[in-house]
């Protein structure tokens, strides 16, 4: 019966109208993103790291031991996700002077929530300090930027940013030029004296503290003369005119000054609020954050330099290296004699390079490659960039690693969990770490893919460390098949190819003709991506 809100018609008259409201409001918002523009972002006040930091706590701790080690830095490295946030946190506590913040991703999850409430806590003792972010997942964060920017010692700014703050996906695709160029950079540096570098964001799944998934990283936590050259990055970056204060970009930076207060004091209570938890007692009462606290840094010594891409990059021809840091990379790579170890969770290496690994192989030198496997990545367009290249990369005697998602499980398997964090369920690998002769290495955020070495900006450090480097490469092989499948070549009778993974479960050595964990429909889904002009976008 067709009544009044019923029947056939009426529905189809009322789908019809919906979607038609539907078009009117995407092309309301795609003329409102494509006409909108940055404001003028004259008038910033410049600053740079603080010079006079000499009688912080920091400085006098580390002054006895550098100066028996003129021109070296401490450094101690950060693999477990509950060290890592550790140190932050007793950082941001022995801050007396400046902390200078840069990344890609803060989350305001419930570790991000612990180390903004220390970072609050620093201002509020006179600490200065300096956030930049990326702004590229700042879309739902725009009034935290603003109530945190609001404190008197505090500012804000991100880096090439949406002019659109409600529409950013359509500005995106009518100024995609600018917007596809993103900040990756990661850094922490508290007075100018001692910096975390490396693969972290600031989130949950960085610190093993995200039931579903937990990203296998490393940090560097670094003291020394390397140290004023990280701050130079960031001056550099704070100081661009991409960068731009939060409160020039959103309706929030306009509230009421008391508004945004009572809101920085509920972030603040948040923070208090997971402080108080279990997770995070634990990581104040862990040798290292007590360590830092009291002023007895631990690490290595050796030599440290920083390598960084120019802050301008993101404005310059992507074939144009001159802003790049990748040649200062691959120079230390093409050191190697004996080994080369690379760690990249997003491996997708163009004709140039393929060619670059495979000359290096060709010397002799031993090239194993730890990546994710199709299971592992978050990406799955990057696993459509690499795959293809595997059985080239295989013919030049370059050996390959796929780590699994249950990685974390059977690294835990056979012993007891010193931290009672969540066990994720799924791991992916997220660090960025090349070994050259286990003696150089290279902790940062650069990965070996088109869009690290062309498109955005990146960082890290690389140390000269004999007994780091052995460390680092001798626990990763200690375990590789239990973690990791290896992939390796077969030939069949006809004379063709064909893969195969080989991995350990439970001590037993298995091998497997297929892709892991990938069903008919995503390796369809895979072979579609695989055909796409994409592959300078990875």
């Amino acid at each position: 019966m067709d009544g009044v809100g019923g029947g056939p018609g009426w529905a189809g008259w009322r789908r019809g109208r919906s979607l038609v409201a539907l078009l009117l409001v995407s092309l309301c918002l795609a003329t409102l993103a494509g006409c909108a523009s940055l404001p003028a972002n004259a008038g910033r006040t410049p600053s740079y790291a603080a010079k006079d930091t000499s009688n912080t706590l920091l400085a006098r701790t580390l002054a006895p031991r550098l100066a028996q080690n003129p021109g070296k830095s401490i450094f101690y490295p950060l693999g477990a996700g509950p060290d890592a946030l550790a140190a932050r946190m007793a950082l941001a506590r022995a801050a007396q002077k400046t902390l200078d913040i840069q990344y890609y991703i803060f989350d305001i999850d419930n570790t991000g929530s612990v180390l903004m409430g220390d970072l609050i806590d620093a201002a509020d003792r006179g600490v200065r300090v300096r956030i930049l972010m990326d702004d590229i997942h700042t879309g739902k964060q725009d009034k935290t930027w603003a109530a945190v920017d609001s404190h008197p010692n505090i500012e804000v700014r991100i880096f090439n940013p949406f002019a659109s703050r409600r529409a950013r996906w359509f500005e995106l695709a009518f100024d995609f030029g600018r917007l596809n160029r993103r900040m990756h950079n990661k850094q922490m540096t508290v007075d100018n004296l001692v910096t975390i570098v490396g693969g972290r964001n600031i989130g949950d799944a960085y610190f093993s503290a995200k039931p579903d998934m937990d990203f296998s990283d490393l940090d560097v936590m670094v003291a020394g003369p390397a140290v004023p050259a990280a701050s130079a990055v960031f001056d550099e970056y704070w100081n661009r005119a991409s960068a731009y204060p939060v409160a020039t970009l959103v309706p929030e930076g306009k509230e009421a000054p008391a508004e945004l207060r009572a809101f920085r004091k509920a972030i603040e209570a948040r923070g208090d609020q997971v402080r108080a938890s279990e997770f995070v007692q634990e990581l104040l009462d862990s040798g290292l954050a007590r360590g830092i606290e009291l002023g007895h840094l631990p690490g290595y010594v050796g030599g440290a330099r920083i390598i960084a891409d120019k802050a301008d990059k993101v404005e310059e021809d992507p074939d144009d290296p001159t802003s790049h840091a990748i040649p200062q990379l691959r120079a230390m790579m093409e050191k190697a004699e004996h080994e080369l170890v690379l760690v990249s969770p997003y491996f997708v290496p163009d004709d140039e390079n393929m060619a670059w690994l495979a000359g290096i192989a060709k010397r002799g030198v031993k090239i194993r490659v730890l990546t994710n496997s199709f299971a592992a990545t978050d990406v799955a367009a990057v696993h459509a960039g690499y795959a293809p290249r595997r059985k080239a990369l295989l013919r030049a005697g370059i050996e390959l690693y796929e780590l699994k998602p249950t990685a974390n499980a059977e690294l835990a398997r056979g012993r007891a969990r010193k931290s009672r964090m969540f066990a994720s369920s799924r791991a992916s690998l997220h660090a960025k770490t090349y070994v050259v002769d286990r003696r150089l290495l290279f902790i940062g955020s650069l990965n070996l893919d088109p869009r690290s070495i062309k498109l955005n900006t990146e960082m890290g450090v690389v140390l000269d460390s004999p007994p780091l480097a052995e460390r680092l490469v001798k626990s990763m092989d200690d375990g590789l098949l239990d973690i990791a499948y290896k992939v390796e070549l077969r030939k069949g009778e006809g004379g063709g190819e064909s893969m195969t993974w080989t991995t350990r479960e439970k001590g037993e050595v298995s091998t497997v003709e297929s892709e892991p964990d990938m069903s008919v429909w995503q390796h369809m889904g895979i072979g579609i991506l695989r055909v796409l002009p994409v592959e300078d976008q990875l």
